[in-house]
């Protein structure tokens, strides 16, 4: 029989580019979840935070912060800006290109990930932010 699980959680994130790794909390609710073998879909709710896996290495980190960086500007001029005027049009555009979510599956009760491959949360915008991420776990437990 299939279950479906759903869980939220929020973590404390600096202005942008902030990355944290949440691989243990979506690994400590897969447990809860009790499901042996599915997917976990995991997403940032909002327009200025994304969902990657990555390696959480300080290296791997700060390339990735210049690579997002180097993709969409914060220095740029963006058509948000006519709008709002709030400066985060970048926050916007970075988020879009990395995307809010990421689907893992999960095999024998475990996350199925590669030994150095981690599930990170990006916070884009300007100011700090208390970022929300459902995760929404479906699977089968026997």
């Amino acid at each position: 029989m299939v279950k479906l699980y759903k869980f939220d959680f929020s973590i404390k994130m600096k202005e942008g580019v902030d990355i944290k790794d949440i691989t243990d909390i979506v690994a400590e609710a897969v447990a809860k979840a009790n499901i042996k073998d599915g997917v976990v879909h995991i997403t940032s709710i909002g327009s200025t935070g994304s969902v990657t896996t990555i390696e959480y290495e300080p290296g791997v980190i700060e390339d990735l912060k210049r690579a997002i960086n180097e993709l969409a500007p914060p220095d740029r001029y963006y058509e948000h800006e006519r709008a709002w005027h709030d400066g985060n049009g970048h926050s916007h555009v970075q988020s879009a290109l990395l995307g809010p979510s990421e689907s893992i599956s999960i095999r024998d009760g475990r996350l199925q990930l590669g030994t150095w491959q981690q599930i990170v949360l990006i916070n884009h915008d300007i100011r700090p932010r208390q970022r929300k991420v459902s995760l929404t776990i479906i699977g089968t437990d026997d």
